[in-house]
This record gives C-alpha cells, structure tokens and sequence, in this order.
C-alpha cells in the first residue's frame, strides 16, 4: 500500500468526534490546514477526506436536531424569534 492510499485510509477510519462543537472544531482546523497550501499532496487528499466525513456529520446532527424540533413543534418548523 502507498503512503497516500494508507493515509487516506487512516483519515477514513479515524472515529468521529463525540459532539457537534468537537467535530466543527476539528473542521475548522483542518480548512485553516487546507487554505495554508503547505500540505504534501497526499496528506491534502486525507485530510479533503477527513473533511467531507467531518462536514456529513455535523449536517446528520443538524438535520436530527431540526427533526426533534419539528416534532416538538407539531410538525411545522417555526420561524426562530431569538433576540
């Protein structure tokens, strides 16, 4: 195996973060990594990688939370009224 493929690999089976805000945090990091332009090509790929993983589970906690909330809400999403 090369050294793109296991890293690639190694970024696909490192676990999630255990909440949203650690998970965004991570993501974060790793744009700030991205938009540096330093990263060798193949740890850029893994970590493209380890970001679109990130990305898809934060939009799964998002879309959860908006389900819980429209069930709270008899079914109908209501506008937020925050301050």
């Amino acid at each position: 195996m090369t050294k793109a493929r296991a890293t690639a690999q190694d970024a696909r089976e490192a676990p999630l973060p255990a909440t949203y805000e650690l998970a965004l945090a991570e993501l974060e990091q790793l744009v700030s990594r991205l938009d540096a332009g330093q990263l060798p090509l193949d740890q850029l790929l893994a970590q493209y990688q380890r970001g679109t993983q990130l990305l898809g589970y934060c939009r799964g906690l998002l879309q959860d939370v908006e389900t819980q909330i429209k069930v709270l809400d008899n079914g109908e999403l209501k506008p937020w009224e925050g301050n």
